[in-house]
């Protein structure tokens, strides 16, 4: 149990969205596309992929070691006027690339230094409860945890890919987040897969929500939604790889 939420780091379909692998940047506006020099192999088919054409089994090309699965929760209030935003909770997966296993995964709850006290409407949205950020670090020292992780994970020396299901985290909260807390915007965070384009690159359909991706899939919606730690994402990456 991480604060009064189960984690459930056992169900992985998520990655299997990711068999070509498009970045975006804010530096390039416009999607690059990744050579694929290694590969791994997937047994696992969904027959209702691309429109219900089933589909042999296949290798896929990977550039990267790992996924970095990213969902931040942030303060919020109902009528969306509240400004600034702050990260509450920064959860990571990390999933090797080959097996779609996660092999371990970061969690980190974050107390906002502006408005260190949640609206009733955030509290009822994420399940994120006051309590469980009294005493937790603010997030300057969130970051230093985390890359301390990275650094265990041995992850800085590797090829690895941030996954988020759309380009809030990254492209704006993330940056926000860290311009507040007067700190630099690490290289790393600076590109990363949408996986809401690559399901569109896999499958033909854009992805307009993570429910909807996950329905096209034939999946059950595991956990809470606006929980970051819950990363239903994992079940969309795991099939679109496939």
């Amino acid at each position: 149990m991480i604060g009064r939420r189960t984690v459930n780091l056992t169900v992985c379909p998520f990655a299997m969205c990711l068999g070509r692998f498009k970045m975006f940047s804010k530096q390039q506006p416009k999607l690059q596309s990744y050579s694929k020099r290694t590969y791994s192999r997937f047994k696992y088919i969904n027959p209702t992929l691309l429109n219900g054409r089933f589909i042999k089994e296949k290798k896929i090309i990977q550039n990267f070691d790992f996924f970095l699965i990213l969902d931040f929760e942030a303060t919020c209030e109902k009528n969306g006027t509240l400004n600034p935003q702050e990260i509450i909770e920064f959860p990571c997966l990390k999933m090797n690339s080959k097996t779609l296993e996660i092999e371990s995964h970061f969690h980190q709850y974050v107390m906002p230094e502006l408005n260190p006290v949640l609206t009733p409407f955030c509290v009822e949205l994420t399940g994120i409860l006051q309590e469980m950020l009294v005493g937790q670090p603010n997030f300057v020292t969130c970051m230093e945890l985390f890359e301390e992780w990275m650094a265990k994970e041995n992850l800085l020396h590797s090829k690895f890919a941030l996954v988020t299901c759309g380009d809030w985290d990254l492209k704006v909260m993330f940056p926000a987040q860290c311009k507040l807390s007067g700190i630099a915007v690490p290289s790393y965070m600076k590109q990363w897969i949408n996986i809401k384009k690559t399901y569109g690159e896999a499958t033909g359909r854009y992805g307009h929500s993570l429910m909807a991706m996950l329905k096209s899939f034939n999946l059950s919606h595991v956990g809470r939604l606006h929980s970051g730690i819950g990363l239903r994402l994992v079940h969309v990456c795991w099939n679109v790889n496939s």
